[in-house]
């Protein structure tokens, strides 16, 4: 029988999937004493994104086989270590969209219709002419900008257009025509599409050359009065640059799912402004998400116990590990 370890308890619904595989010998951190306490009989960890599993942690866990991710980011895994140890990796990439992408619309109606400021004027009592001095705007006409044209971004597209909006996208990874047949205006380069976009969504994985993507320049370069999104991960923003574009009027909001570090530090002071809405990392999370993500998670991993190549196999280069000769 395999050892599963899991971050978060595994909700009993689903230990039936364990059944003549393995059985659950823990619930919590990886870098809790209980772990390491249990570390030798560790196969499978069923992972959240909380926690980082490099070359260092995969050696002292001399059992494990999989590390299964409840979610999409594969960011904190060494995926190399795993591979050269023999590890699978695995994700749930379709799970999130749906969630992510109304959450992101969520964030777009919030921000651009100064929710938060008139919810907070009402609870501390403010007396003031609402009519004369409140900034919404409408979004029908307005110009959505995509940056990052995967599964989510393509989803965000779909209901922006749906609500009235003009799409432009950017993503190097798509030809021209790609963009003609998802119906989303083509931009050539990133700086275009800031010049032009009123709203501009990010929807980037973390990696060497998107972290820091949106700095001091890049916020710069968006339209006066624009406002910017970001539900897919914090590091992809500068946010000492993106408070410094709110202050001066240059940017009149943001919408942030993410941040960085994780969680954000209570003194954050992008937490303390009224054109700031702010939500703790829980854009793909629903109960049907949530339900889903286990389920795929802990499908996957079994599926590589028993031998099975899972659909979701972030590094296949491992799969030799498993193949019977």
């Amino acid at each position: 029988m395999y050892g599963f370890w899991c971050e978060r308890p595994m909700p009993a619904q689903f230990e039936v999937l364990l059944e003549g595989v393995g059985k659950v010998i823990g619930s919590s951190s990886v870098s809790t004493s209980d772990f390491w306490e249990a570390a030798q009989q560790v196969h499978v960890i069923i992972a959240s994104a909380n926690s980082l599993f490099d070359d260092n942690f995969m050696a002292k866990v001399p059992a494990l086989k999989v590390i299964s991710r409840t979610g999409i980011g594969v960011d904190k895994v060494s995926i190399s270590a795993a591979t050269a140890r023999g590890i699978a990796v695995c994700n749930a990439p379709d799970v999130p969209t749906r969630a992510t992408a109304e959450h992101t619309i969520a964030l777009m109606f919030a921000i651009t219709k100064h929710l938060h400021q008139v919810d907070r004027a009402l609870e501390h009592g403010e007396r003031r002419d609402f009519y004369s001095q409140h900034r919404a705007v409408e979004i029908e006409g307005l110009r959505m900008g995509v940056v990052g044209l995967g599964r989510i971004g393509q989803k965000v597209a779909r209901y922006a257009r749906g609500l009235g909006m003009n799409v432009m996208g950017f993503d190097p990874f798509l030809s021209p025509m790609q963009f003609v047949m998802l119906k989303i205006e083509y931009a050539a380069t990133l700086e275009s599409l800031l010049a032009k976009a009123d709203v501009v969504s990010l929807h980037l994985p973390a990696t060497t050359e998107t972290i820091g993507l949106m700095n001091a320049e890049r916020l710069a370069q968006m339209k006066q009065g624009a406002y910017l999104i970001n539900t897919a991960r914090g590091s992809l923003l500068d946010e000492s640059a993106l408070l410094a574009a709110l202050e001066s009027g240059h940017l009149h909001g943001a919408g942030l799912d993410v941040f960085e570090p994780e969680p954000p530090h209570p003194d954050n002071p992008l937490l303390h402004r009224a054109d700031v809405v702010a939500t703790p990392h829980i854009g793909g999370v629903t109960h049907t998400s949530r339900n889903n993500f286990w389920r795929e998670a802990i499908s996957q991993a079994v599926e590589v116990l028993k031998g099975i190549r899972p659909v979701n196999l972030v590094n296949p280069d491992v799969w030799s590990h498993f193949q019977k000769p």
